[in-house]
């Protein structure tokens, strides 16, 4: 059997980085990501579709997210199953438990394991987060199937070993060890929380399908899983995305002007679609006044295919010639042999330095990166 798997979709999702029009097309992309994963169940002919939880974000989500999500997965002649994670957890306010959901969607809606037979001989067990926190291991309670043939199963949980719980930042939501998968009986997991795509063994993060902030790397996408009679999984990620995210970093150093800042920063953005995160770093000459940070805007900057861009300070310094300024035999020379003298490291010392210069020339500008 043929499977499309999808994972951490997060519907209505804030994008608190990005201005509020384009937080709100990012939050369209999303919806357009999901009609593209059915799309695709089409075209690989899939005999089911599968989410592992997160499809949505259950404080965020309107009456209008119910209306897209009944009207969308109701118009592919496939089951669609799903599984509820720890930010579209099943309660009774949620979408899952009041929605009218076609004949198509099943939902998982218990806090352990429970199976659903998908063909003669194949099962797939699921199950939901009834809380937003807390939730147990779905295979801490010593789950096992019951049954003969193939097994999978479908829900959201951290993996405790691979991924690194300490420095992947997610919390460890429904937490399982892989090898309780086979122990199990399981012949494979498909598995949503981490954002960051993995293909183990025994069990398959998709990953987020469309980029919810700056930083992701791997594949992502949508999972096309061959299901082979002796349990057997071929998996094939599929980009269903309809958005990118750049990163990237600028070197502005010679730019003695805005007008030349904002020309570099969009010849590094030229031609480029999505949305974009830019991390300027160099020396700037000391004229050069960044504060209004509209003016690097994708609209001021001309780039009409960029949804967002979001600037960052990076490594940035400003280029005094301290020492030639030490030897001014005025106010300015002796205030920087003064700071110079002073016990401060590196980076205090050119905070204090180019704040009190800056103070000195009557500017207004005092921040230093």
């Amino acid at each position: 059997m043929r499977f499309v798997v999808v994972a951490d979709v997060h519907l209505d999702a804030p994008f608190a980085w990005a201005p509020p029009e384009s937080a709100r097309h990012r939050r369209l992309a999303l919806r357009a990501t999901l009609e593209r994963a059915l799309a695709l169940a089409d075209e690989v002919d899939a005999d089911a579709v599968l989410s592992a939880g997160d499809l949505y974000e259950h404080e965020r989500a309107t009456a209008d997210t119910a209306a897209f999500l009944v009207e969308t997965l109701g118009a592919t002649s496939r089951p669609v199953v799903l599984a509820p994670g720890n930010h579209d957890w099943h309660g009774p306010a949620s979408l899952y438990a009041w929605a009218r959901w076609p004949g198509n969607v099943t939902v998982f809606t218990e806090d352990r394991l429970r199976p659903l037979a998908l063909a003669d001989g194949l099962t797939l067990w699921g199950a939901a987060h009834r809380a937003p926190a807390g939730t147990d291991g779905f295979l801490d309670r010593g789950f096992t199937v019951d049954r003969g043939g193939v097994h999978l199963a479908l829900f959201h949980g951290s993996e405790r070993g691979g991924l690194g719980l300490e420095t992947s930042g997610k919390l460890p939501h429904a937490p399982f060890d892989a090898t309780q998968i086979p122990a199990a009986g399981l012949h494979h997991a498909f598995v949503g929380h981490h954002h960051r795509p993995a293909a183990q063994p025994w069990h398959t993060y998709p990953g987020n399908p469309d980029p919810l902030t700056f930083g992701e790397d791997g594949l992502r996408g949508a999972v096309v899983a061959t299901v082979d009679g002796d349990g057997a999984v071929d998996r094939a990620w599929h980009r269903i995305s309809v958005t990118e995210a750049h990163d990237l970093t600028v070197d502005l150093t010679g730019c003695a002007s805005v007008t030349a800042v904002r020309a570099r920063v969009a010849e590094a953005l030229a031609g480029r679609e999505g949305v974009a995160r830019v991390t300027l770093e160099g020396e700037l000459t000391p004229d050069v006044d960044l504060r209004p940070r509209e003016d690097l805007s994708a609209d001021a900057l001309g780039l009409a295919a960029l949804d967002a861009v979001v600037v960052r300070d990076g490594d940035l310094a400003v280029a005094y010639d301290i020492a030639g300024l030490s030897e001014e035999a005025t106010v300015r020379g002796r205030f920087v042999r003064r700071v110079l003298a002073a016990d401060l490291d590196e980076a205090e010392r050119r905070r204090v330095l180019v704040t009190g210069l800056r103070a000195l020339e009557g500017r207004d500008d005092l921040e230093v990166p």
